[in-house]
């Protein structure tokens, strides 16, 4: 469906009961609701599922670039105050983890329960340094051109080889993100900065990490955003790589349904 969120049209997947408890799922930089597909027969039974397309990704209106982390997390309590949702537990992968955990921060009254997914808490210059070149390819090319290199660094080789309907379908998310879209979301992906924030959550916090995660959020780094989250839990997906969501589907789910049981 359309929803009209903060003056620009969001496309929105919802499954699920209306009436049951909603759980909203934000994306990474050019990913799309296709993302969280492995999650909707696990969970859709018992929650209503909000999937947002970012602008600019999937088919949401785009914007011209740059966008900040506050116009992203205002698009998603936009898309909850025109779907006249009161509360939902938020997660996301990536800058969907980012926006997840800020939208927490920033509105607390609105979410019962915050799951960030393979994201950090603050910007280092390893990871700064990987997206310029990605950039500038982008500009220069078009955003299929980083389609390759993107999917190396999100999957394992041996995962890339024994998956490949799964890696069509994250391919063709890639595909579908408009340059505006790629550009505007790093920028607020390089904003990222809440670590002082790390224990002002006032709802349960899971994180969740994958396994092989050794660039974007490596476990090590979201146990020490755990450690510093008072109450906090944090589920490491075995053999997951970064978009651990999809690369450990099962274990996501099961992990997911033991933090909303508690709630």
């Amino acid at each position: 469906m359309r929803v009209k969120a903060n003056g620009v049209e969001l496309h929105v997947e919802v499954s699920g009961n209306e009436g049951a408890p909603c759980l909203t799922f934000v994306t990474g930089i050019t990913n799309d609701h296709t993302l969280w597909d492995d999650q909707v027969g696990a969970l859709a039974a018992d929650y209503r599922l909000i999937r947002i397309d970012s602008r600019g990704h999937g088919r949401s209106q785009s914007t011209p670039a740059p966008y900040s982390l506050k116009t992203i997390i205002a698009d998603v309590v936009g898309v909850w105050d025109a779907m006249r949702i009161e509360r939902s537990v938020i997660t996301g992968l990536g800058l969907g983890g980012v926006v997840a955990a800020e939208t927490a921060l920033l509105h607390p009254g609105r979410v019962s329960g915050v799951v960030p997914v393979s994201c950090r808490a603050r910007m280092v210059p390893q990871y700064g340094a990987m997206w310029p070149p990605m950039i500038e390819k982008a500009k220069a090319q078009g955003v299929g051109a980083i389609a390759d290199a993107t999917l190396a660094r999100w999957f394992s080789e041996e995962f890339r080889a024994a998956n490949p309907a799964v890696i069509g379908r994250m391919r063709a998310a890639i595909l579908r993100t408009t340059l505006d879209g790629y550009l505007g979301c790093i920028a607020a992906l390089l904003e990222l900065d809440w670590a002082d924030r790390l224990a002002s959550f006032r709802m349960p916090v899971m994180y969740v990490s994958g396994e092989l995660d050794r660039v974007g959020a490596p476990p090590g780094v979201m146990q020490e955003m755990c450690e510093a989250t008072p109450g906090a839990t944090h589920m490491i997906l075995p053999g997951a790589t970064h978009i651990s969501v999809v690369s450990n589907p099962h274990a996501f789910n099961q992990a997911m349904l033991r933090f909303l049981s508690k709630l």
